[in-house]
């Protein structure tokens, strides 16, 4: 990914070093464009108690994380009606990338392989790389909601001789799409026969929008699939509570019936107890006011927020769709920050424009040079020739960069529009001298 943004990065400048002053806008990532929404008041008031009446909260921990925040992951994390998760299955990591990396190196040797979603967040790939492994990209499908692709999937495990140790979701995910039930119950039935193992990224959790609702993998995998698949679910604070920089994230350990998870687990353990003291012990404190449904105020906060990221995803949305030509929505964001669209490459081909638009990478790196806004090339996470957007900053930086992409866009397909004017206008001339 670094090697395929670099390049555009590098054309980033400040207002002042160029010649139509244009400051910089990112829409690339999240996390630096919501300062106009403050973090979490709860999480804020958490912390300050537990630095005036929890002194204990300046010591060390359990290499595993202090148990209030286990026992608070745990119970979030639990299935109704069914015998708690207990919090000796939890460990508490350094945000949930650490996570990740915990998992998957628990997983992974040497030679054999991990399944990563297509498009996906490149992170997967990378810390399997470091671990000597593979990774088989599957496709998820954008005329589908970007649901799984299962006929691609079959065609993995059927033609694959690799070792494969696990397959790693990401619900909600990163582009903004949302698994219903019925279709996570599908994915459960496919892991089951291919005696898969999931690792579920749910970082995002309840970030939807409208209709859509967030379905934890390990609830249904326990109350509507009969535990029959291990499921490794990662999460954390930072996105759901915006508080990046706390670093605070978990992974829990949901076995199957059959016990699959034992040694796995007890691997991951042992690598939690190298990283001892990498979680500040004060910043977990606030984790069982954050996952407490009494907690008074904390589901205001969440429903604003909510709806403050659905206002912004349909303004910026209706505004690429409707004013960028070469841009088509791929599908509808309904849940995170991002959304995906599609490059209409023969739209921009056809550009009397003597810059050359061949692919997302052009089109990304020329869009920072003209107009300094920056997207991320869909190269970067396994699907060319789209961008995907982050629509999390404020109304008028939304405004203001949607109205420099639709002057990029418009400058790059002149000719196209061009040529079906020329198409029109003599078809006119002919219904008038007929009339």
């Amino acid at each position: 990914m670094q090697e395929i943004i670099k390049p555009i990065i590098e054309e980033i400048k400040p207002g002042y070093q160029r010649s139509d002053k244009k400051d910089p806008i990112s829409l690339a990532t999240a996390d630096a464009s919501l300062s106009h929404i403050p973090p979490c008041t709860k999480a804020m008031e958490a912390i300050v108690r537990a630095v005036l009446r929890k002194p204990h909260t300046a010591s060390y921990t359990h290499a595993c994380g202090a148990l209030d925040a286990r026992r608070a992951i745990a119970a979030h994390h639990s299935v109704p009606g069914h015998p708690s998760l207990d919090p000796e299955h939890v460990i508490v990591t350094n945000g949930c990338s650490g996570a990740l990396e915990l998992v998957l190196a628990s997983l992974l040797d040497p030679g054999t392989s991990l399944l990563v979603p297509q498009p996906g967040f490149p992170l997967y790939e990378e810390i399997a790389a470091s671990n000597g492994a593979n990774v088989l990209k599957y496709r998820l499908d954008p005329n589908r909601n970007w649901e799984f692709d299962m006929d691609h999937l079959e065609e993995i495990l059927n033609n694959n001789d690799h070792k494969i140790r696990a397959m790693v979701i990401n619900n909600p995910s990163s582009h903004g799409a949302v698994f219903s039930e019925k279709h996570l119950l599908k994915l459960l039935d496919f892991a089951l026969k291919h005696r898969l193992l999931i690792v579920s990224d749910e970082v995002y959790g309840d970030l939807t929008f409208g209709n859509n609702e967030f379905h934890p993998l390990a609830v249904v995998a326990g109350a509507r699939h009969g535990s029959q698949v291990p499921v490794i679910t990662t999460s954390g604070l930072s996105k759901q509570f915006l508080v990046p920089g706390w670093r605070i994230g978990w992974a829990t350990f949901h076995d199957n019936v059959w016990g699959s998870l034992h040694n796995i687990e007890a691997g991951a353990r042992k690598l939690a107890t190298l990283q001892h003291g990498c979680v500040s012990h004060l910043q977990q404190s606030a984790i069982p006011t954050l996952l407490s449904p009494k907690t008074q105020g904390l589901a205001d906060w969440k429903e604003q927020f909510r709806a403050t990221l659905e206002h912004q995803a349909r303004f910026l949305c209706s505004e690429l769709d409707a004013n960028c030509n070469g841009l088509t929505m791929l599908s509808p964001p309904q849940g995170s920050m991002y959304t995906i669209l599609r490059l209409d490459l023969d739209c921009f081909c056809n550009s009397s424009s003597s810059v050359v638009i061949a692919n997302d990478v052009d089109f990304c790196r020329e869009l920072v040079r003209e107009e300094n806004v920056f997207v991320l090339p869909g190269s970067s996470f396994g699907v060319p020739n789209t961008v995907r957007v982050a629509f999390s900053a404020h109304d008028s930086i939304l405004e203001q960069a949607s109205s420099r992409i639709a002057a990029f866009c418009r400058r790059h397909t002149r000719r196209q529009e061009a040529v079906v004017l020329q198409e029109v206008v003599p078809q006119q001339q002919q219904h008038n001298e007929t009339e």
